[in-house]
């Protein structure tokens, strides 16, 4: 079910219309970025999620309930003025932002000493909010927002007013909370003018376009965490979501996935996975470093004893993963495929975990599956109906065991068999 839906919703001011047809589902297991130029109709789609102010037509739905006020104490916010008691001590703002979402005062105390203590706070509890600094300010106003275990919170700009450094430490302090699933809530939506930030942070983004409001892209973000800003996967998604932004007028809807061409609709239909076991990919990669990294492939299926044909499965896989790239016939293995094959066996678990998400689909798609379930865990055969539209009955159970055969080794998720039960696997 979906944490917050708006479904098409116009908001207007007099004869201004700021928001028209608006469509989005913000599901559990995400952080969502929005990003958009100036004018484009952020604020207005933020006060609206969070009830502040009501559509004029269409509707704001909470865990597929229209939203009302009780259902705002099952959101947090970080508003981009910090609405803070400055003249406050710490502890004393946070029990009464606490006990403002309907918390008792012994319990939001008890819940405050917790976070304060998380967060490196503790030894500011009893100082006024105005003698923090700005990052430890935006600490106060994270904990404050979090404090009664909201479902959504949503942050406006919440690094805009940090210098870099601290900005940079917030969203790393962030990351972690939600990577390691420390912070109580089921999905973060946070609205930027920081396409980096928005990169950093967001498993999806939305790019609004103006005259009115509408969604003008939507991308999917595969990179996978923590986010390297050199690499040319990260500088790519960059730089196309900008191209988005400078044409903010249009009406088209621009889809992609981090990786893909921007302006064209995603594909659905998932990669066919080679039907290979990681160990046999291990091998092969072991034997290219020793022949120097560089070997024509029908040589190397002859001083193996095997058919080329029986050989390319085991090669499609390392160059799937990005191991090795196959050039004029030659197998050439790649740094991160020399790096592999010298490592020993957890850290060419972790290689393989990931290459394996920032290239397998349907492993990213099973990963970010069980996070979405609260007991992190989902029967095969949810997977299998998924890989059925695609592909026949038999292909698609060969698929299914491929990738469970994957995670198991990438250590993504563990796999009973006799209950079919996949669950995440906690790292």
């Amino acid at each position: 079910m979906n944490t917050v839906e708006l479904a098409s919703v116009r908001k207007s001011y007099d004869d201004f219309v700021a928001v028209d047809d608006l469509s989005l589902r913000i599901q559990p297991g995400r952080i969502y970025g929005l990003l958009g130029p100036n004018g484009a109709g952020k604020t207005s789609t933020l006060r609206m999620i969070i009830g502040i102010i009501v559509p004029d037509s269409g509707q704001v739905l909470m865990l597929g309930e229209p939203l009302s006020r009780a259902h705002t104490n099952r959101l947090g916010y970080l508003p981009e003025e910090r609405g803070l008691y400055k003249r406050m001590k710490v502890l004393t703002h946070l029990v009464l932002l606490a006990q403002l979402k309907g918390l008792t005062s012994g319990e939001a105390a008890t819940r405050a000493h917790r976070w304060c203590e998380r967060l490196e706070l503790t030894a500011w509890m009893d100082k006024k909010v105005e003698e923090l600094s700005k990052g430890m300010q935006q600490k106060v106003q994270f904990i404050g927002a979090i404090l009664h275990d909201p479902e959504l919170v949503v942050m406006d700009e919440p690094f805009s007013a940090l210098d870099v450094l601290t900005a940079e430490t917030l969203r790393g302090e962030l990351l972690e909370l939600w990577l390691g699933h420390k912070i109580p809530t089921r999905a973060i939506f946070i609205v930027t003018h920081n396409i980096e930030e928005a990169v950093v942070l967001a498993d999806r983004i939305i790019v609004l376009g103006r005259n009115p409001a509408h969604i003008h892209a939507d991308f999917t973000v595969t990179i996978p965490y923590p986010r390297d800003r050199k690499t040319p996967e990260f500088i790519s998604l960059v730089d196309d979501i900008y191209r988005v932004l400078t044409r903010p007028d249009e009406h088209q809807l621009i889809t992609a996935t981090s990786g893909s061409q921007p302006g064209k609709p995603v594909g659905h239909k998932p990669i066919m996975l080679p039907h290979t076991r990681p160990g046999g990919m291990a091998g092969l990669l072991e034997i290219l470093v020793d022949l120097g990294g560089r070997i024509d492939l029908h040589r190397l299926a002859d001083e193996l004893s095997l058919e080329v044909d029986a050989l390319l499965p085991t090669v499609d896989t390392a160059a799937l993963l990005g191991l090795l790239r196959v050039e004029e016939g030659d197998a050439i293995i790649t740094p991160e495929g020399q790096e592999f094959a010298r490592a020993d066996i957890q850290t060419r678990k972790a290689i393989f975990r990931k290459t394996a998400l920032a290239n397998v689909p349907l492993l990213r798609q099973m990963e970010q599956s069980l996070k979405a379930k609260a007991d992190r865990t989902l029967s095969d055969e949810f997977f299998r109906d998924l890989l059925d539209e695609h592909f026949s009955e038999d292909e698609a159970r060969r698929q299914l065991e491929t990738a469970i055969q994957w995670g198991r080794y990438a250590e993504l998720f563990d796999y009973d068999a006799a209950t079919g039960k996949l669950t995440l696997t906690e790292v």
